[in-house]
This record gives C-alpha cells, structure tokens and sequence, in this order.
C-alpha cells in the first residue's frame, strides 16, 4: 500500500468535517457504542461516491455543473435540517441522557445520509485516487478499489476513536446542564457553517 496515499488520507480523514461531527455527537448522546454505529454509519456513506468514482459516473457529474449544484443544495439543506434539529431537545442528535436514544438503525441512517450528501466525496475520490495508480498498471480497477477500501477503513477507525473519545466526557456533560445547552449550540453552528463551506464549493 502506498504510503504517501495512507498519510495523505489520515489527514484528510481526519480534518473535521460533518462525519466527525456526526459521530462526535452520537458518542456524547449515547454512550461510545453509538458512537461506533455512527462510524460504521459515515463510512458506510462514502461507499456511493468510491463507486461512482470507479465507474466513472463522478466524471459525469464534474462535467455536469447543474448535476453537481443540485446534489450540493440537497446536501446543504441537510446540514441545515441537522442543526435545527440538535437545537431541539428532543432531536435526534441531542446531547441527552440514558433513556433518550435512538435505535441503531437511526443513527446509520443519519450518519449515512451526513456523508451520501456530499458530493465533494465523489470529486475527491474522482481528482484523488487516480494520483495513486501508475499510467503503466495493469488492473487500474483493482487498485483503486483496494485504495478506496483502504480510505473507508481509516475513516471508521478515525471517527470510532473520535466518538469513543467524546464518549469519555459524557458523564462530565450530562452533569452539568448548561454545558449541554451550549455544547447544543456548538453542535448547529458547526453544522451550518459546514453548510456554508459546502455551498461556497465550485467545480
């Protein structure tokens, strides 16, 4: 495996960006369990995008601006829908104690859509992994799909340890009321401003 493809996607993986967010959240809500679905849940959501990219269907939607402007607005009124929702109390991504969860399934499909709504995934894997794959290699396909599984399981191993992480102060947070109010705040401006990131993006 290349080592300046791993090194390269660590830091990329590992810049915070809305699956942090995502699995941030579930491991101070639910424990570190949850935390671990929501990884499993925003890794699950970059399988889309790695087979787009290898199918080619990301160079359709990069040559595609109205394509790439409709699936980028779609994406920027989720991350607007999660903020107001981890402004509610009774949200699905509140910072709340035990008996409030939600169910395992829940959480993957919000982590899932957190990332399937992102189409800077598709142009990433589409402009960055072929960088990896020499003119001269035999099954081009191959490699780029050992490359973006390679990219999915660092990305679960770096948001589990995120939510594990975050998981170790929850008993800090839940004991103190106003930091849960304010970390509810934190938690929407983080999801609007990546919002904002998100439609500021061009081809």
């Amino acid at each position: 495996m290349n080592v300046e493809f791993l090194l390269t996607s660590l830091v990329i993986i590992a810049s915070p960006g809305t699956g942090a967010l995502v699995t941030l959240a579930a491991g101070l809500a639910r424990g570190a369990r949850a935390s671990v679905v929501a990884a499993v849940g925003c890794t699950l959501g970059t399988l889309p995008h790695m087979l787009a990219a290898i199918t080619g269907l990301a160079a359709l939607l990069h040559a595609s601006p109205m394509a790439f402007e409709a699936i980028k607005y779609v994406g920027v009124a989720y991350l607007l829908y999660m903020a107001w929702m981890t402004l509610r109390a009774d949200g699905p991504l509140q910072i709340a104690p035990d008996g409030l969860a939600d169910s395992d399934g829940k959480v993957i499909q919000q982590a899932v859509l957190a990332n399937l709504l992102n189409p800077k995934l598709s142009i990433f894997f589409f402009a960055f992994l072929p960088q990896f794959i020499g003119p001269g290699e035999a099954r081009p396909t191959r490699t780029m799909l050992e490359l973006s599984l390679a990219f999915m399981a660092m990305t679960f191993a770096v948001f589990a340890a995120y939510g594990v992480i975050a998981a170790s102060f929850r008993d800090r947070v839940l004991s103190r009321p106003g930091v849960l109010h304010w970390m509810r705040r934190a938690f929407a401006v983080t999801f609007v401003a990546l919002a904002a990131r998100l439609a500021l993006v061009r081809l």
